[in-house]
């Protein structure tokens, strides 16, 4: 089957931008996104976008241009945008348009999100005994599995501290400021075990792609990064995610892993064959599990992988190599563009200080959304 290729990207830098809505911000990655592909708006046939808290993203339309194209709203959460990107792929392959854009943006205020139990469909208790608040939820999953696999304290403190050296090394990213390591270790404790630098924030930014077929890119002879694959899962019984309100005595795989292993399959290839990946890390625990449920290593061998530094800009499988959502925040509308931006300047040789050695050729992403839905795409470089 003809691969998509992704021919434009463009990004509003992440953190607080004051005088300048999500949508604005949105417009502005939009246009970069334009200007990187060498199209106009109107060569757009196509486009898919969210937001969660500035809008519709269809509203980009009254600053982009009036064409009459066909935009369609998506929300899935902190995965709206590997939603957008799903289906701005999916447009391409089905000849629906010659270029389509997925575009992602988001402006939340200050302090935790507040999702509603009802909106979720779940009891109103859930929300009443607070696990509505994913930091308690986070923090009770992980408790459960640094206990089921000996994870240490030390290593989650080692994975915000690599946040931040990524994200000091990215000119986009809101927390530009390294973290020593005993800043981290005795900073104010949010929920036990998760204290104040391991977790992301909501932000601001927005994030555009520009996606062709490989036969179009040809004759354009335009540089571009190929999607291997792109997936998406929703959570199925037995499965430990976000806001469920029981859990199976035997767990079954999550939706990310059912995504993970549906993408490899898909693409051909193994978690040995990636060069540099973006996984989700809403908070630190979420990067390490994430790790195992993508593939990467067995449940358990992050301890090791962490603490011997594989993932690291210089290691063996380089994670969040831009500092991910804890360095950059969390526009939940942008945040999974993001991640594909990163991995695209990666797979570009384009992402200075921060750059990948060896020529990364192949590249990984992962997003994870309430109430149990992920994204995963493999990218390559030709």
């Amino acid at each position: 089957m003809e691969r998509v290729a992704i021919i434009g990207i463009g990004l509003h830098p992440f953190g607080r931008t004051p005088g300048m809505s999500g949508l604005d911000q949105g417009v502005f990655a939009a246009r970069k996104a334009l200007n990187d592909a060498d199209l106009k708006w109107s060569d757009i046939g196509i486009a898919f976008g969210g937001s969660r808290s500035s809008g519709h993203a269809m509203a980009a339309t009254n600053q982009l241009g009036l064409t009459g194209l066909p935009f369609i709203n998506l929300y899935t959460g902190c995965a709206t945008g590997g939603s957008s990107l799903f289906a701005a792929a999916n447009a391409i392959k089905s000849g629906a348009a010659k270029y389509a854009m997925a575009l992602g943006f988001d402006k939340h205020e200050r302090g935790a999100f507040s999702p509603s139990a009802k909106n979720n469909g779940v009891p109103s208790w859930v929300s009443e005994t607070g696990l509505m608040v994913t930091t308690q939820f986070f923090a009770l999953k992980l408790q459960r599995y640094m206990h089921d696999y000996n994870i240490s304290n030390d290593t989650l403190v080692k994975v915000a501290e690599k946040a931040f050296q990524n994200g000091s090394l990215n000119p986009n990213a809101w927390r530009k400021n390294i973290v020593p390591y005993k800043e981290i270790a005795e900073s104010k404790m949010i929920s036990d075990p998760l204290r104040k630098y391991m977790f992301c924030s909501p932000a601001e930014g927005g994030a555009a792609l520009i996606l062709t077929s490989e036969t179009e890119v040809r004759k354009m002879g335009a540089k571009a990064v190929f999607l291997e694959a792109t997936e998406m899962r929703t959570k199925n019984y037995g499965s430990f995610e976000v806001y469920d309100t029981c859990l199976a005595v035997d767990i079954k795989p999550t939706a990310t892993s059912n995504a993970a292993k549906a993408a490899f399959e898909s693409a051909g290839i193994g978690p040995d064959d990636i060069d540099v990946l973006q996984i989700q890390d809403t908070e630190v625990g979420a990067e390490i599990m994430h790790l195992a449920e993508n593939g990467f290593c067995k449940h358990g061998d992050q301890e090791s992988l962490i603490q011997n530094g594989e993932t690291l800009i210089s290691g063996k499988i380089p994670v969040n190599t831009d500092g991910g959502c804890i360095a950059n925040g969390e526009p939940i509308g942008a945040s999974g563009l993001r991640q594909i931006y990163e991995i695209c300047l990666q797979l570009r040789g384009q992402a200075g200080l921060r750059q990948v050695l060896n020529s990364p050729q192949v590249g990984y992403t992962h997003v994870y959304g309430s109430p149990g839905v992920s994204a995963v795409n493999i990218l390559s470089a030709s």
